[in-house]
């Protein structure tokens, strides 16, 4: 890979896009660059970034740890994918969201609000009742519209497969993944955030994200998102903290199993699956709890091929694989440190993604 790519990640932090950021680039197995530019933290003091920093993964939550989690289920026959939710929790008196399944939920056409600041609420109650008190509201509240007759990306969705996950499991999120799949693949770096326990390491090798005017101070070590750290840490949708190397072990282990490698931990016929657009609404590009490239303006720039899948973060995160080409960026910043209003990153990732597949000799 040539100077472009890092002259690419200068200018982002000259241009102030992020104060600092980890590249890698994959081919296959093949790690081809990996590379970290600026600061992983600029308040109190100034912190240089590292390979091994660790992030606030923030929205990669929900294909790297819910969706996991919610595959697994499906690929050990203890979940249908349509199967109408009603039939899983019990009581349940919401007629209007009877039929929802967990097809609609991790395609993001349930109908289900995007998003709604319930830690207003929720920080009213003791932290175990939280989770409990969200799912109500959320079931309480109306839809935003009829299920797959949009798509709407939401938070709330994830939220709802988490509860899945815990009735069908009996775990919570974190210790089914922990003993499923991050142990068993070496990843210690790779976990959901625990606000009521001290972070695994020093608070100085995280990534710092914003300072919060609720919690009154930058965030580093714990998780931004705010109805996250009310629930605890995190839920569904956001919370999972760690490395570009361990999110590269995870992402490549997948994509292994699709191209057909057995690993005794899923089947290929399940990844293709939850990898593969479900056009369940006209137009949308949601694969099941990943995203795939939009005919304009994609996050993947303009030379991913259609078979391909990736997620963002809002705190300055994405994923994006090439299942045809085998080719993995993750491209990791803390864009929003210390202020959620810099939204550069929204120019400069596709830009990033067309030089790195040019200099794999894609496009012009």
């Amino acid at each position: 890979m040539t100077e472009k790519i890092r002259n690419l990640l200068i200018r982002g932090l000259k241009q102030e896009v992020y104060p600092g950021a980890v590249l890698l680039v994959a081919r296959g197995e093949d790690v081809v660059l990996f590379h970290n530019v600026g600061n992983r933290a600029l308040i109190p003091k100034p912190l240089p970034m590292e390979k091994e920093t660790i992030f606030d993964l923030a929205s990669l939550t929900k294909p790297l740890a819910t969706t996991l989690a919610i595959m697994k289920l499906v690929d050990q026959g203890l979940l249908d994918l349509d199967i109408a939710i009603s039939s899983l929790i019990e009581p349940f008196p919401w007629k209007d969201k009877a039929n929802l399944t967990p097809r609609l939920l991790l395609n993001h056409s349930s109908g289900l609000p995007d998003w709604k600041p319930f830690h207003l609420e929720l920080m009213q109650y003791p932290t175990e009742e939280r989770k409990p008190v969200v799912r109500r509201l959320i079931m309480e509240g109306p839809l935003h519209d009829e299920p797959k007759k949009v798509s709407l990306y939401s938070d709330l969705g994830f939220m709802l497969l988490e509860w899945i996950i815990e009735v069908i499991t009996g775990q919570d999120l974190s210790s089914f993944l922990n003993s499923q799949v991050y142990q068993p693949l070496g990843l210690k770096d790779l976990y959901l955030d625990q606000i009521n326990a001290d972070p695994p390491k020093q608070k100085d090798v995280f990534a710092a994200t914003e300072y919060c005017p609720w919690r009154m101070e930058i965030i580093q070590g714990h998780v931004h998102d705010e109805n996250a750290h009310a629930l605890g840490g995190y839920s569904g949708h956001a919370g999972l903290f760690g490395t570009a190397r361990d999110v590269f072990t995870l992402t490549n282990r997948l994509i292994k199993i699709f191209h057909g490698y057995s690993s005794g931990q899923l089947k290929t016929e399940t990844v293709r699956t939850f990898l593969s657009r479900q056009e369940i609404v006209p137009g949308s590009t949601w694969a099941l709890g990943w995203d795939t490239p939009a005919e304009k303006e994609s996050s993947s720039g303009n030379y991913f091929s259609s078979s391909s899948v990736g997620h963002t973060g809002f705190t300055g995160t994405s994923v994006w694989i090439d299942l045809e080409k085998d080719i993995t960026v993750i491209f990791l910043t803390n864009r929003i440190h210390p202020n959620r209003s810099n939204e550069k990153i929204r120019d400069l990732r596709p830009r990033l993604h067309d030089v790195i597949m040019r200099e794999f000799g894609y496009g012009r």
